[in-house]
C-alpha cells in the first residue's frame, strides 16, 4: 500500500473507531440456576437468557424472558401506550444487575436480582414528558416476589418496586417501541444515551413479541 493512501486508511480507521466504540453487544446464555430465585419464577422462563455488554466488555446486565407471555390480543389500546397486549402487573423476566446501576429515573439500584413486571406510569401531570410512551417494566427484588402467576394492583406493585430502590418511588425500566428492529436480539444506542436490548418473547397467543426494553440510561427530565 502507498505510503499516502496508508495515512488516508489512518486517518478513517480513526474517524470510524470512536462511533463503533460508543455501542454494546448481546450474548445468548444458558437458563436462570440461581439457587436465590424461586422454582417457581425459574421454571417460568426461557430455557435461555441474553447478557448485554458495553463496548468495553462490562456486562450491564443478564436478562431472563418468560417463556410464554400472556397476551391478550381484543385488549382495548390506550392513549401513549404500545404495548396495548399486555396486563399491569404481568411477569415479564428477571434481570441480574453485576454492579451498581440506576433506573430511567435515576434512582440507584444495587446489585443483584429483580423481577420484572409490567406496568404503566400514570396518565397524569406529574409524568408527562418521562418518556414518549407509557410502558415501563418496574423492578422487585426477587425475594420478595415468588410467583410468577401473582398479579399485583397498581398499588401493590408499586409498593414492592420501591424496595428495589430504597424510596417511595417505584424503579422501574422504559419499554419502547420495536417498529422497524429488524435484526434481533440485538442491542442498540439510542440517542447516544440509552443501551436499548431488543428482544424477542414468546407468547400464549402463538409467536413471539419483540420487546425494546432501556436497561441503561436515565430519563431526561
Amino acid at each position: 500500500m502507498r505510503r499516502s493512501h496508508m495515512r488516508a486508511f489512518i486517518l478513517m480507521v480513526g474517524l470510524v473507531c470512536p462511533t463503533l466504540a460508543q455501542g454494546g453487544w448481546v450474548e445468548t446464555i444458558g437458563p436462570l440456576t440461581a439457587s436465590s430465585i424461586p422454582e417457581s419464577v425459574r421454571k417460568a422462563l426461557e430455557e435461555k437468557g441474553y447478557r448485554v455488554l458495553q463496548a468495553d466488555g462490562r456486562v450491564v446486565c443478564e436478562i431472563w424472558f418468560r417463556a410464554t407471555v400472556p397476551l391478550h390480543a381484543g385488549k382495548t389500546a390506550e392513549p401513549d401506550v404500545v404495548y396495548a397486549g399486555l396486563e399491569e402487573s404481568t411477569f415479564i423476566g428477571v434481570i441480574i444487575f453485576p454492579q451498581p446501576t440506576t433506573d430511567y429515573r435515576g434512582q440507584a439500584i444495587k446489585p443483584g436480582a429483580y423481577t420484572l413486571r409490567y406496568a404503566l406510569y400514570p396518565a397524569d401531570g406529574n409524568h408527562m414528558g418521562i418518556a414518549p410512551n407509557r410502558d415501563f417494566l418496574l423492578l422487585v427484588p426477587a425475594d420478595l416476589d415468588q410467583d410468577a402467576t401473582a398479579r399485583y394492583s397498581f398499588e401493590e406493585l408499586v409498593r414492592l418496586s420501591a424496595k428495589a430502590a430504597g424510596t417511595n418511588h417505584p424503579a422501574g425500566l422504559s419499554l419502547r417501541s420495536a417498529e422497524g428492529y429488524k435484526t434481533i436480539p440485538a442491542v442498540m444506542d439510542l440517542a447516544s444515551r440509552y443501551t436499548l436490548l431488543v428482544a424477542p418473547v414468546g407468547t400464549t397467543a402463538g409467536g413471539a413479541l419483540t420487546l425494546a426494553l432501556i436497561v441503561k440510561g436515565v430519563a431526561e427530565l
